[in-house]
């Protein structure tokens, strides 16, 4: 399972992006993929699935 650092989070909007730790690519994550609130900074794990713009996380777990 990937892990990943979050480097923008907007409650508000219910999306943001988490950093892959490995890659240090850019995942998009939307409120409907995540199981525990985050926040930005927070060390993640997450699964990946291929969206209409790019890989987006799911399954979000803070570590």
């Amino acid at each position: 399972m990937p892990q990943g650092t979050v480097k923008f989070f907007n409650e508000s909007k219910g999306y943001g992006f988490i950093v892959n730790s490995t890659t240090n690519q850019d995942i998009f994550v939307h409120v409907s993929g995540i199981s525990h609130e985050i926040k930005e900074g927070d060390v993640v794990t997450y699964e990946e699935k291929e969206g209409k713009k790019g890989l987006n996380a799911i399954n979000v777990m803070p570590i």
